[in-house]
């Protein structure tokens, strides 16, 4: 009787199933790195364009009442990308009170906006 044989190492077959899972396994993580990239700067430009928006806000807080008026205007930010912001305001007839939106707009491959409302209180009576 012959004594059984000692494996001392890994056969052909299984370095290369090794080597096909570990392949799939870096592609997958590859996908997924593009994605985060693409999400991280979407909310890089939410964030930017919020800013610009708030800053708009302040700016219009910082009138009189009777003197807001809405307007347009490019602004270009840290990364080189323009966003168009554009302000509306609608007052209430009994001068009370007025509603201003600003509108953040865009593009990346795709076109974006983001609005936000605020209400303004006539202080000047």
């Amino acid at each position: 009787m012959t004594p059984p044989k000692i494996s001392k190492g890994f056969s052909l077959i299984e370095v290369l199933v090794a080597i096909v899972i570990l392949s799939i396994t870096l592609l997958a993580l590859a996908g997924l790195m593009v994605q985060t990239t693409r999400n991280n700067s979407f909310g890089n430009n939410i964030t930017e364009a919020s800013t610009f928006a708030q800053d708009a806000f302040e700016r219009l807080r910082a009138r009189p009442y009777n003197s807001m008026t809405g307007g347009v205007d490019v602004i270009t930010g840290s990364t080189g990308k323009s966003y168009t912001r554009t302000w509306t305001i609608v007052k209430d007839p009994n001068d009370n009170h007025a509603e201003a939106t600003i509108t953040m707009n865009w593009s990346d491959p795709a076109n974006h906006s983001i609005s936000f409302k605020y209400n303004i209180i006539n202080l000047d009576k």
